[in-house]
C-alpha cells in the first residue's frame, strides 16, 4: 500500500513538473518570437524613449547591474559570516534559536513589505534619497535569510570528524573555520547565494519603492545616483498602449534573460571549480 501511494504521488509530481516546464517553453518562445528583430546594439545602447523604435534599455540594464552588484557586496559577507556564527559559534539557546527561527520566517515575507521597509528606513529616516545605494541596502535585507539558511544547511553536511581532527591537533577554532569548514561548504554556499541573486535580479516590488523611474536619460556613474532597473522599464512599457511596445518589453524580458543566465553561469563555475578542488 505505501510502496503503491508513493508511486502515485511520484507520478502525480512528474506530471505536475512536466506540464510546469511545458508552460514554460511555451511562454519563452511566444516572448523569443514577439522580440524577434528587436533586439539588437540600437536596443542595448539607447535610452527610452516615448516612440518605440528609439526606445532602449541602457539605463536600466546599467541600473541593474550597479544595484546587483552593491547588493551582493553588501549581503555575501554578512550572510554567510552569520551563518558561521549561527552554526559554530553562538551557543544553543533560547535566545538564539529564536533568532534562526525569525531568519526562516523573514526568508517568506512578501518583497512589496522589503520595499516598504526600505522606503522607511533608508530613504526617509536614513536621508539617502532614491539612489542606488538604498535599493541595494533594500535588496540585501530581502535576499539575507536566503543566504543564511542555505549556508547553514551547507555547514551542517560538513562531518563532525573532520572538525574534531582539526580542533584535535591543535587548530583554534576560528583557525577550523577557515582552512576546513568554510573551503568544504563553498559549493553549497555558492548554490544559496546563486538562488539569492537571481530573486533579487527579478525583483520588481522593492524597486518601485525605492525608484520608480522609468525614462531615465543617464546613465548611473556612483552609488548615490539615481537609477532605473529591467524589471520597472519591463513593466513601464508593458503598460504602454501601443503594440510595439510589447515587443520592446519581450526584448526587455530577453535581455534580462541573458543577464540571468549569465550571472548564473559564473556562479555554477566557481562552484564546479571549488568542488573539484575540495
Amino acid at each position: 500500500m505505501r510502496k503503491h501511494l508513493d508511486k502515485i504521488i511520484l507520478t502525480a509530481l512528474v506530471t505536475a513538473i512536466t506540464i510546469v516546464l511545458g508552460v514554460l517553453l511555451a511562454l519563452l518562445i511566444r516572448i523569443s518570437m514577439d522580440a524577434w528583430g528587436w533586439v539588437d546594439w540600437q536596443f542595448i545602447t539607447s535610452y527610452p524613449s516615448r516612440k518605440p523604435e528609439l526606445s532602449g534599455i541602457k539605463a536600466a540594464l546599467l541600473g541593474s547591474l550597479w544595484v546587483i552588484s552593491f547588493t551582493a557586496l553588501i549581503s555575501i559577507p554578512i550572510g554567510i559570516g552569520s551563518a558561521i556564527y549561527l552554526e559554530e559559534f553562538a551557543e544553543d539557546n533560547k535566545f538564539n534559536r529564536f533568532i534562526k527561527l525569525n531568519i526562516a520566517n523573514l526568508a517568506g515575507v512578501p518583497s512589496i513589505i522589503y520595499g516598504i521597509l526600505g522606503l522607511a528606513l533608508f530613504v526617509e529616516l536614513m536621508k539617502m534619497g532614491r539612489v542606488i545605494l538604498a535599493g541595494s541596502l533594500t535588496m540585501s535585507l530581502l535576499i539575507l535569510p536566503i543566504i543564511i539558511i542555505t549556508s547553514q544547511e551547507a555547514i551542517k553536511t560538513i562531518p563532525k570528524d573532520l572538525v574534531n581532527a582539526s580542533l584535535s591537533l591543535g587548530a583554534t577554532k576560528w583557525q577550523t573555520v577557515v582552512k576546513v569548514i568554510l573551503p568544504i561548504s563553498l559549493p553549497g554556499i555558492i548554490s544559496g547565494i546563486i538562488l539569492a541573486i537571481s530573486r533579487a535580479i527579478g525583483e520588481s516590488a522593492p524597486m518601485i519603492a525605492i525608484s520608480a523611474l522609468v525614462y531615465l536619460t543617464f546613465i548611473p556613474k556612483g552609488p548615490l545616483d539615481r537609477f532605473t532597473v529591467l524589471p520597472i522599464q519591463i513593466y513601464n512599457w508593458v503598460s504602454q498602449p501601443q503594440d510595439d511596445f510589447r515587443s520592446i518589453a519581450a526584448a526587455g524580458i530577453v535581455v534580462l534573460m541573458i543577464v540571468l543566465l549569465s550571472m548564473n553561469s559564473i556562479a555554477i563555475w566557481i562552484r564546479l571549480k571549488f568542488q573539484r578542488r575540495f
